[in-house]
């Protein structure tokens, strides 16, 4: 008879942890390093770590020595180890195995002098030994761990060590002891399918016996036992036990819908249960459908996913469970709903996560470029898939990456997995599946007029502000279209910097290598974070953000989902007004605001959600349109405004008085005073209350283009090497040709005539001290710049705060991700790659309205009558190293063209059609409005 086995958990496994959990979660041991900082000595060490952050050794990125297994000059310490421990006197009568779970890179261990067993190699897999008769029961042991940092086997230091990351040494995972009942369960695999046919594969070991039977009971996320009870005996000669049913009426796992069940087995010997283990799993298929695409429970899935290493700046490859679930939660922010392990199996604590929250997962064999011979790499493939097996955010395996892959152990996954998942060569064609890497968006174009199912497992390679959502919308709108199209995966989540613990903390992206993140290396967010979150956003409110002043509250919406309704989800809805310029606040006032259900729109179909908006809902500035996920997550905020007459800067009282000299026009407005210049028609000089604000210069016109291009945009291949990546002003030929002093009624004009493309600039100076500035400008051809500025040091800049979608800068192919608001943002000047303060202070702003600038001489009050314009804020700074951008410097600035932005592999117009530069022609004019307030 089943007892039942939530009352006999006394058989567990018992575990005691060697070493800590993870990053701050540490127990300190004896150290060693035989090479490096603080070598040759006796300390000690906190474990599990990597002993770089630990003060040991050298730091070592590993795409120096691409190529060479045994290398002159690599860092090749070896760390020796000591832990003193003692084990209880009853654990005599059990199995004690030690466990390590990720140890860099080949290690030996030696419990009381004696070998464990043979030479472990390979850093990212769980490893044990059976130390039972090896250890003094009840009294103290001694462990003695040896790791070296390279591998004596060519292959591994080829698959892991030569590589785009930092190489580091040391036990960088736990280490715990497992003692076991002499007979017991030693692993489980198994096979859950969303129909609810359940299959497990229970191993015994050489314990087996014809007397041993295994019983199992499942419970679904709320403890509630579901019917079936399973049992089944061991065959006479057999290893293992397997177990097989079907239930009805049960919860399907998605990245949608992580919906998971516990199941307990319990062994027996006869009557009395011996050992106990249990196992979490989800019931759901995993279908491949040749030219077709990947199917999870009989319905198509596009990959939403990025990359992924495992990296704390402060503590390297050395995690904790915190760390891991504020990852995984990270990318499910973004809209996210799959992740690739790049390039090794992560901690367990990360799928755990990935099961819970739901991301399907692309599982490495580690192989960056080089690949394992077969003798490790079996070992190595056993390890990864029984460690994992059950997962069910597992949907495929990885033989490496990019050449990394040994061929020969393509079908050593499925002896491990009863689900037989498929395999994938991450950038080559593999069981159907092309996956390579970095096409251009051209490239890609023909890549799915192939006869497979196309889905790169790396795309839009980020770098410092480049890449990620810059292009993503092209690519994802030709990706959701095509009917082979797979998804694919961003490269790469986070920044890879370490915190040197030799140069006092400094973050080090080792140059422009480890820079490719959507987040900084302590997942500070970048602009491209909320482009993906809006792009990927699984439900999509078609409106355009300008609505008619008869608006009935009928938005469009398209249900992107792949599992669920959309009457699961929920709308907000508020109406607000937005502080004026003269309050000094940022954020806006709610006026109105409500909460409804989602209409009863199917995945993939599309339908009307109606707004019950009050009648005077034009008296707002902003409609607010905000959609939550069934777990109450927000998915998207969407935004709209209408006509509506906002006069944000308005004249004040008193007389305009002007004066003219042979030089020069001055014009004095209460306490502002003006002079312009005969000779360029600009600002010469500018006070307020007799102290002088440092603006001026302008407007000049001025455009630009990729230094590369030729006068009608295309690419000359004859340009010198690297101009893809600067972007010059166009010479061009501009003078002044008059200017004049004209009184109105209550104001002062001064129009100034220009041969060249700034045709008329009029300048109208008001009482109170408004000033309005009118230009025409005409430029025909080419250009990815355009537009007019203005000089002001920026040295002087304190803050800005401003009407318009923001927080975060755009470029003309990353226009998604912002919000109409008032924000704030101090002056800040980070350096790419270096440094990582979001958003950024300095670069192009989409529909501003005003714009307030706080500097040491005063504040510069700028209005937009055409918000459709970019607000530029100095130019923005690339890298050290200069990889995407030089840009010439243009002050404060309002632009009708604005350019992209490349990724590390593709240039601009490599990207898709929004990173082309705009043919223009014809006349522009512009109105904005200034006021000026010293200090």
């Amino acid at each position: 008879m089943l007892l039942s086995i939530q009352q006999l958990h006394a058989q567990e496994t018992e575990i005691q942890y060697l070493s800590g959990t993870g990053y701050q979660d540490t127990k300190e041991w004896e150290f060693m390093v035989s090479g490096g900082r603080n070598s040759g000595e006796w300390g000690t060490i906190n474990v599990p770590s990597v002993w770089e952050q630990e003060g040991y050794g050298k730091y070592q990125y590993g795409i120096r020595f691409y190529g060479k297994p045994f290398p002159e000059g690599i860092a090749d310490e070896v760390g020796k180890y000591k832990y003193s421990f003692s084990v209880p006197r009853d654990w005599e009568q059990k199995r004690v195995y030690i466990v390590f779970d990720g140890s860099m890179t080949d290690t030996e261990v030696r419990v009381n002098g004696r070998s464990a067993g043979d030479l472990h190699q390979g850093a990212f897999y769980r490893f044990r030994y059976d130390l039972t008769d090896l250890l003094k029961y009840g009294e103290e042991n001694l462990l003695e761990v040896t790791v070296s940092k390279e591998s004596s086997n060519a292959s591994v230091n080829l698959a892991e060590r030569r590589a785009d990351y930092w190489n580091f040494g040391g036990i960088f995972r736990p280490v715990f002891l497992e003692a076991l009942p002499p007979k017991h369960i030693t692993r489980t695999a198994i096979d859950a399918q969303a129909n609810g046919d359940f299959r497990a594969e229970v191993f015994l070991g050489n314990a087996a016996s014809a007397d041993l039977r295994v019983m199992a009971e499942i419970t679904n996320a709320a403890g509630e036992i579901i019917s079936k009870e399973l049992s089944a005996s061991v065959v006479p000669g057999g290893d293992k036990v397997v177990l097989e049913a079907t239930y009805e009426d049960i919860a399907q796992w998605t990245a949608e819908t992580p919906d998971l069940y516990q199941v307990r087995f319990g062994l027996y010997q006869e009557e009395q249960l011996i050992h106990e283990v249990e196992e979490r799993f989800g019931f759901r298929t995993i279908e491949l459908r040749a030219s077709d695409g990947i199917y999870i429970n009989g319905q198509r899935v596009l990959m939403k996913g990025v990359n992924k290493h495992s990296f704390w700046p402060e503590s390297g490859r050395t995690l904790n469970r915190d760390l891991n679930y504020a990852a995984a939660k990270l990318i499910k922010e973004m809209n996210m709903n799959a992740v690739r392990l790049s390039h090794y199996p992560s901690d367990p604590e990360f799928l755990e996560a990935c099961d819970e929250l739901g991301l399907y997962v692309l599982h490495e064999l580690g192989g960056w470029h080089g690949h394992y011979d077969e003798a490790v790499g079996r070992k190595l493939v056993q390890s990864l898939v029984t460690r994992d097996v059950n997962h069910p955010s597992v949907i495929f395996w990885d033989n490496g990456n990019e050449g990394g892959w040994n061929s020969e152990l393509d079908t050593e996954f499925a002896k491990w997995d009863p689900q037989d998942r498929p395999v994938l060569h991450p950038q080559q064609l593999l069981n159907g599946v092309e996956t390579m890497h970095y096409r251009s968006y051209g490239e890609t174009q023909e890549y799915f007029r192939g006869d497979y199912i196309f889905m790169p497992t790396e795309f839009l390679h980020g770098l410092y502000d480049g890449g990620h959502g810059a292009g993503l919308y092209d690519y994802w709108e030709m990706m959701r279209e095509h009917p082979r199209s797979g998804g694919g995966f961003l490269w790469v989540f986070a920044d890879e910097g370490i915190a040197r613990t030799d140069q006092d903390g400094r973050i080090d992206n080792q140059g422009n290598y480890g820079a490719d993140g959507i987040v900084g290396p302590h997942h500070e967010k970048e602009g491209s974070f909320y482009t993906i979150k809006e792009v990927w956003s699984p439900v999509m409110v078609m409106e355009e953000d300008k609505i008619p002043n008869d608006f009935e509250g009928n938005f469009k919406v398209e249900n992107r989902y792949d599992f669920t309704h959309l009457d699961e989800c929920t709308f907000e809805w508020s109406l607000a007004e937005f502080y004026g310029p003269q309050e000094g606040k940022s954020g806006h006032k709610v006026i109105s605001t409500a909460s409804i259900a989602g209409p009863p729109i199917a995945p993939h179909q599309s339908g009307e959600l109606h707004l019950d908006l009050p009648s005077n809902w034009r008296k707002a500035d902003v409609l607010y349109l905000t959609t939550r996920d069934p777990n109450g997550q927000e998915l998207w905020t969407w935004h709209y405004t209408w006509d509506k007459e906002l006069n944000y800067l308005q004249a004040g009282k008193g007389a305009v008085k002007a004066s003219e000299t042979e030089t020069s026009i001055s014009v004095e407005s209460g306490s502002l005073s003006v002079t312009f210049s005969k000779e360029t028609g600009h600002i010469d000089q500018l006070t307020e209350a007799g102290n002088v604000i440092s603006f001026g210069g302008g407007p000049r016109f001025i455009a630009a283009r990729r230094g590369d291009r030729t006068l009608d945009g295309t690419v000359d291949p004859q340009f010198e090497k690297g101009m893809d990546r600067v972007y010059k002003e166009i010479p061009l030929s501009q003078h002044l040709i008059s200017i004049a002093l004209s009184k109105e009624e209550n104001s002062v004009q001064v129009k100034a005539k220009y041969f060249g493309p700034m045709q008329e600039v009029l300048w109208t100076i008001m009482p109170g001290g408004l000033v309005q500035l009118d230009y025409t400008y005409e430029y025909n051809g080419s250009v990815e710049l355009m537009g007019v500025s203005f000089d002001y040091p920026e040295e002087k800049v304190k803050s800005i705060r401003w009407l318009g979608e923001g927080p975060y800068r755009v470029w003309q192919n990353r226009i998604h991700g912002t919000r109409l608001d008032v924000w704030g943002n101090d002056y800040n000047d980070p350096i790419p790659g270096e440094s990582f303060t979001y958003p950024e202070f300095k670069g192009y702003f989409h529909n501003w309205h005003w714009a307030a600038f706080q500097t040491e001489e005063g504040e510069i009050l700028m209005a937009n009558e055409n918000p459709s314009t970019y607000l530029g804020v100095y130019s923005p700074r690339d890298g050290r190293d200069a990889l995407l951008y030089t840009l010439p410097d243009t002050g404060l600035a309002i632009f009708e063209v604005i350019p992209g932005v490349r990724n590390k592999v593709n240039a601009t117009d490599l990207v898709g059609p929004s990173s082309l530069p705009k043919q223009v022609s014809g006349t522009s004019k512009g109105r904005v409005y200034f006021t000026f307030k010293a200090r």
